[in-house]
């Protein structure tokens, strides 16, 4: 390639070498700072949750839900979950009569937000693995404990209490505030199944037998009922009848009875009446007489003459 030729004298132009790269390195890096101080400088916390500041590794402040600014590079944000939450844990124990029981717990809890530095200063952030579960774990014991093993179904809210109760005083001080314990589960050792099994099968042939022999009770009861209220009908009725000849017995006189023959006679004599050596003809007319007399009709009553009636003149 041709060089250009100039007429007049040559002049070179010097260009400081490195000061247009510092300077972009330079201004890259602070506003590099800058944008990171930026972002470092605020932070936000979500709903439900405390941030705990910490500066240079010591807990100074509680953020609440929101934005916030802070000093940057020097001051960090912890955030704890300050809602309702659900642990599920297990626990073998011995009852008071001696079997292992192993017990499943469902602990509802939430942390005091007012006691959230402290719980991350003495404790830390892994405070479900260092203080609740080893309570849930001594509640469960000292609760089984105080029950047998039959108690410890038949009376299961007096449990939950007892167990509540013992998180309640391990966990308060702590900043955990407990809400729920409910007691999900509870399993026995195979042979002391079977014997609950068969002792449930006993109380409930004993509940049929009781049944059955209450179920006779009743109906003996109902017949002699029956037969005391048939006795009292008949009483009655006896009474009634007894009533009824009593007032027969005071209206019934000689002259009523005499007026009541009368009233009821056709006019003929009786032939025969009772007496002492028998059956005697009540009038005492010899048979031959009633044979021989003649029956005879009564004359009819004779006819009166016509007469003539009067002839007018």
């Amino acid at each position: 390639m041709s060089q250009p030729v100039s007429n007049g004298p040559r002049q070179v132009l010097r260009v400081p070498r490195g000061l247009p790269y510092g300077l972009f390195t330079l201004i890259a890096i602070v506003a590099a700072v800058a944008i990171l101080g930026l972002v470092n400088a605020t932070t936000v916390v979500d709903a439900g949750t405390r941030g705990v500041v910490k500066t240079f590794g010591e807990v100074t402040g509680i953020f609440d839900e929101g934005l916030h600014f802070r000093a940057p590079f020097v001051t960090t944000v912890v955030p704890v979950d300050v809602k309702t939450q659900r642990l599920i844990s297990e626990s073998s124990a011995a009852s008071r009569d001696l079997q292992i029981v192993t017990t499943q717990v469902v602990l509802n809890y939430r942390v005091d937000p007012e006691q959230v530095g402290t719980l991350v200063r003495e404790i830390g952030t892994d405070y479900e693995a260092k203080i609740i579960d080893p309570a849930i774990q001594e509640s469960v014991k000292a609760a089984t404990a105080q029950f047998t093993a039959e108690n410890l179904i038949t009376q299961r809210p007096l449990v939950s209490e007892s167990i509540r109760q013992v998180l309640n005083e391990r966990l308060t001080p702590r900043g955990i505030i407990v809400e729920e314990v409910s007691i999900t589960e509870f399993n026995f050792s195979d042979e002391f199944s079977r014997a609950i099994e068969a002792k449930q099968v006993a109380e409930q042939d004993a509940l049929r037998a009781e049944r059955e022999l209450r179920r006779a009770q009743i109906e003996a009861q109902q017949q002699v009922a029956r037969a005391e209220a048939e006795a009292q009908a008949r009483l009655e009725v006896a009474r009634a009848e007894a009533e009824a000849l009593r007032l027969q017995r005071e209206v019934i006189s000689p002259e009523l009875l005499q007026l009541r023959f009368i009233e009821r006679w056709d006019g003929v004599l009786p032939r025969f009446m009772g007496g002492d050596s028998g059956l005697v003809p009540f009038v005492n007319i010899p048979a031959s007489e009633l044979e021989a007399a003649p029956v005879t009709a009564p004359a009819p009553a004779p006819l009166a003459e016509p007469t003539a009636a009067p002839v007018a003149p």
